[in-house]
Parts: C-alpha cells; structure tokens; sequence
C-alpha cells in the first residue's frame, strides 16, 4: 500500500472508531491546543486551567444533533460561533490576566469555564 494512501486509510479508521464512541474526546490538537466535546452532555471538560501569559487556543467539535450546544459563545469575550457538527473550530484565548471566563452554548443551559492562574 503507498503511504499516502495508508495514512488517509488509518485517519479515515480512527475517525469512524471515534464516530462510534458517544464520549470520545477529539483527537489532540498538535500545536497543544485543548479539545472540547460538545456532546449530549454538554462540553467536556467542562472546566479547563491555563496560565496566563501563555498562548492558548480551545478547539471545540459537536459530535452530535442531540444536544443545544450547536454554538460556543463566551459572552466576557463577545465571542459566538457555530459549532457545524464534526468540524473543529478554533477560539484563541487571551492570557494577559489572570481571570475565569466562562463558555456556554447559545441558549446558556450548558455553562463551562475557562480558569487563566496568574504567573
């Protein structure tokens, strides 16, 4: 098998294996970004620690219609995005302060939160 086509076969294998778990966290984002969940339950985690002055990113992926959570909004930060099921959607963080912000879905059932601790 030709190795492009034996990675493409391998991705396309982990992505219906994690399809099929209803709790499967995505897959790690490579540039250290932390994965979000939004699932019937809600997001998962549903809290997530970073430190300021730090760089961080949040990538957010529904894996089901059976839940609200169809946006992300983080109303401190005026930020609201859909959240197309399956597809990753990346939110930077700012870490200029320590400060908790907090993440919802668009009708503000679910509620997460984002704790930056100081230096």
């Amino acid at each position: 098998m030709k190795p492009v086509l034996s990675v493409a076969l391998s991705a396309a294998l982990a992505f219906s294996a994690a399809a099929c778990n209803k709790d499967a966290k995505p897959a790690a984002v490579s540039d250290g970004a932390i994965p979000i969940t939004a699932n019937e339950k809600g997001f998962l985690p549903s809290e997530v620690k970073l430190q300021a002055g730090i760089p961080a990113a949040l990538v957010f992926t529904r894996t089901t219609d059976s839940t609200c959570a169809t946006e992300v909004v983080f109303p401190e930060l005026n930020i609201k995005k859909e959240l197309p099921k399956d597809t990753a959607v990346r939110i930077d963080i700012p870490t200029d302060k320590a400060q908790t912000l907090t993440f919802q879905c668009g009708m503000g059932m679910y509620k997460s939160s984002v704790v930056i601790a100081s230096k």
